[in-house]
């Protein structure tokens, strides 16, 4: 089985050369890279085409909530994990926003962060429980949201359970690239942006 390829950004090299022994410790993944900044994440995720960027989001040049956006814009089929000490509704909200498949503390376990990993690479949301409430407690409903089909809500609910795009076509009978287009519209009905919100929009509404 192939590993799961990994870009480190942050700006200390403490920081990145940690993150690097953790994660090589895991079979499963493989550090391709490093970047000291936004822009350099962007080039090297160019250049490496990783997996997952695990992105601090306080940086030189670029901060990580825009590099992340700039990197699902630019490169959808690489996955970003927020890594950072900063847990404010700000941050979380806007990293979430952006298209971050993962939001963890400096102090999660390593156990945590390998996981986090495993799970962005797969398509599924991992929140660290205090940015999951933070966020929970930002988002709002939309006032008359458009009413999603039957199939729609299936999709809605396992997305919630933190299936993969894979698992869930599997499991319904369809092709992947289906269920990316139910996962696409939903999102579009209820004005969200993101698969993490809308896993959090289905825990809100007790779907």
């Amino acid at each position: 089985m192939s590993r799961i390829r990994i870009l480190i950004a942050d700006d200390h090299a403490v920081v990145r050369q940690g993150l690097r022994m953790f994660f090589e410790l895991d079979p499963e993944l493989e550090v391709v890279g490093e970047a000291s900044d936004g822009l350099e994440a962007l080039e090297k995720a160019h250049e490496l085409k990783p997996d997952v960027v695990v992105m601090d989001l306080l940086m030189p040049r670029l901060d990580g909530i825009q590099a992340i956006a700039r990197l699902r814009r630019e490169l959808p089929e690489v996955e970003a994990v927020a890594l950072t000490s900063v847990l404010d509704d700000r941050s979380v909200v806007g990293a979430v926003r952006a298209g971050a498949m993962g939001y963890l503390l400096k102090d999660a376990r390593a156990e945590e962060l390998c996981q986090a990993i495993r799970a962005a690479a797969a398509g599924q949301v991992q929140l660290s429980p205090q940015a999951a409430a933070r966020l929970l407690e930002e988002m709002r409903s939309p006032q008359s949201p458009e009413r999603l089909t039957e199939r729609e809500t299936e999709v809605l609910r396992r997305v919630a359970r933190g299936e993969s795009n894979r698992a869930i076509a599997q499991t319904l009978s369809i092709a992947e690239k289906t269920v990316k287009t139910h996962v696409s519209n939903l999102l579009s009905k209820l004005g969200l942006s993101s698969r993490t919100q809308a896993a959090l929009y289905a825990v809100q509404h007790k779907l």
